[in-house]
C-alpha cells in the first residue's frame, strides 16, 4: 500500500478522539503525557476497556465445551470477535483467522507447522534486511533444523527493499518468502502486493508480519493475495495477549498442529489422534479469551470512526515530525523511504539514544530506544541503537513541537 496523501488539518477531530483514551489524560514527572511509542504498543480506548470488564464482570467462563449460561455467553463473545476480524481484513472466511496472543506467536506457528511439513534439506526461506528479530529467529531455527537456507533481500540507504535484488533470489527452490508490512524500526511501508505476485509466478506462498500496518491502514488480504497474515492487537488498541494469524484455507488445511492438548483434537486414543479442523486445529488449550474479545472491541473502535481519515492524518502529523526534526542540526533521521507509516527513527550526534529516552521522559515524552529488535537494521545504518518516536491517530502537532523543543534541550545539555 502506498502512502497515504495529505489532508485538510481540519477534517480530523483529533481532541475528540483523545477523548476516548483515558490514560492520554494523566500527567507524568509534573508534565502531560505525551505518547509516542505507538509502534510498541498503543493506548487502549474506554469503549475496549469497558467490554473487557465486561466480560471479566458478568461473562467470565472457559469456552467452546461448556453447556451452561457463561460459557455459552463467553463462546458467542469470542466466536462474535473472530467474525469481525474476518471482515476487518476481509478474509474469505473467519475460519481462516486463527486467534493467537501476539504476532511473535503467530510467525513462530506457520515457521513451524507450515515448515515441518513443507520445507527440507536444500530449500531456500526469504526474508528482507529490515525484519524484526521475531520475523527473523524462527525461520532461521527452522533452516538450521531442516538443513535449508536462509536468503536476505537487501535494502538501500534510504530504508527501500531492493526489487530487483529479492527478483534474483527466488528460484525452484524457494518455499516461501516473509517480509514486514511496514518496518518497525524505520516506518518503510513495502510494496508486499507486487512483491507477492511475484513470489506466485514461482508458485512460492508470502507470509506478511503486518504488526505495523493494520494498525495504521486498511489491510485486505484477498487483495493482498497473501498467504498468510499476521497481527498483534496490542498495536491495535487492543489489549496484550491477543492477535491474529490469517491463513488461505487451502494451506492450513495441510499443516499440522503448532501446539497439541484440549480442544483441537477430534479423537484421541492410545494408538491414534486425529485433529479438529480449522480454526480449533492450531487453538490448543484455553485462549486469551478476554483479550481476543477486546480485540472485536478494538475492531469496532476503529469501524466507528472515519479509519482512512485517521490514516490521512497520521500520514500529515508524521510529515510535519519529520519537517520539525530534520530542521534540528545534530538530528539524522534514519529511514528515509518514499513510502513511510508512522515511524520516526533518528539519532542525536554524540548522544546514546536512551539518555535521549531518558531525557525525555522528564518531559512527559515516552518514546522508545533501542536497536527495536531489528539488530540487522541497526548494523547496516552503523548505529547501536536509535530513538524512535511512533505516532497514532490520537497524537497532534502540538505534541511534535514539544518533543522538537525536547531535543534541542537535549543537545543543549550535551553541546
Amino acid at each position: 500500500m502506498k502512502a497515504v496523501k495529505k489532508m485538510k488539518s481540519n477534517s480530523w477531530d483529533v481532541e475528540k478522539v483523545r477523548a476516548d483514551f483515558p490514560v492520554l489524560s494523566q500527567t507524568v514527572n509534573g508534565k502531560p503525557l505525551r505518547y509516542l511509542d505507538n509502534a510498541a504498543s498503543s493506548q487502549v480506548p474506554q469503549t475496549v476497556i469497558d467490554r473487557g470488564a465486561k466480560y471479566l464482570r458478568e461473562e467470565h467462563s472457559n469456552i467452546h465445551r461448556g453447556v451452561h449460561y457463561l460459557s455459552q455467553h463467553a463462546t458467542t463473545a469470542y466466536e462474535a470477535a473472530r467474525e469481525k476480524v474476518k471482515r476487518f481484513i476481509n478474509a474469505r472466511e473467519a475460519k481462516e483467522c486463527i486467534f493467537v496472543r501476539g504476532c511473535t506467536e503467530g510467525v513462530n506457528l506457520v515457521a513451524s507447522s507450515y515448515g515441518r511439513k513443507f520445507v527440507s534439506e536444500g530449500d531456500e526461506i526469504i526474508v528482507s534486511q529490515m525484519e524484526h528479530h521475531a520475523n527473523i529467529i524462527p525461520w532461521q531455527m527452522l533452516a538450521e533444523e531442516k538443513g535449508a537456507k536462509l536468503r536476505v533481500i537487501p535494502m538501500n540507504e534510504r530504508g527501500e527493499l531492493i526489487i530487483e535484488e529479492y527478483e534474483n533470489l527466488l528460484n525452484e527452490r524457494t518455499k516461501i518468502v516473509t517480509v514486514s508490512h511496514v518496518s518497525n524500526s524505520l516506518g518503510t511501508v513495502n510494496p508486499i502486493k507486487e512483491m507477492i505476485a511475484t513470489a506466485h509466478k514461482f508458485g512460492v506462498p508470502f507470509f506478511v508480519d503486518g504488526a505495523q500496518s493494520v494498525p495504521h491502514f486498511p489491510v485486505d488480504v484477498q487483495d493482498l493475495d497473501v498467504d498468510f497474515f499476521t497481527f498483534s492487537g496490542h498495536k491495535m488498541f487492543a489489549p496484550t495477549g491477543s492477535g491474529v494469524v490469517y491463513g488461505k484455507r487451502e494451506w492450513l488445511d495441510k499443516m499440522p498442529p503448532y501446539q497439541t492438548g484440549g480442544g483441537m483434537i477430534r479423537t484421541v486414543s492410545f494408538e491414534k489422534t486425529t485433529f479438529a479442523p480449522i480454526p480449533e486445529k492450531f487453538e490448543a488449550g484455553t485462549p486469551a479469551i478476554a483479550a481476543n474479545i477486546g480485540l472485536g472491541a478494538a475492531i469496532d473502535y476503529l469501524n466507528s470512526i472515519d479509519f482512512a481519515a485517521a490514516a490521512r492524518y497520521e500520514h500529515e502529523l508524521l510529515e510535519y515530525a519529520t519537517e520539525k526534526l530534520s530542521a534540528i542540526e545534530g538530528v539524522r533521521i534514519v529511514g528515509t523511504a518514499k513510502e513511510k507509516a508512522s515511524v520516526l527513527s533518528f539519532t542525536i550526534e554524540n548522544v546514546h539514544p536512551h539518555d535521549i529516552g531518558t531525557i525525555l521522559d522528564q518531559s512527559g515524552i515516552a518514546i522508545r530506544a533501542g536497536h527495536h529488535c531489528a539488530q540487522p537494521v541497526m548494523q547496516f545504518f552503523d548505529v547501536p541503537a536509535t530513538a524512535r518516536a511512533s505516532f497514532a491517530f490520537y497524537n497532534t502537532r502540538e505534541e511534535v513541537d514539544v518533543l522538537a523543543d525536547a531535543i534541542q534541550k537535549v543537545i543543549e545539555v550535551f553541546a
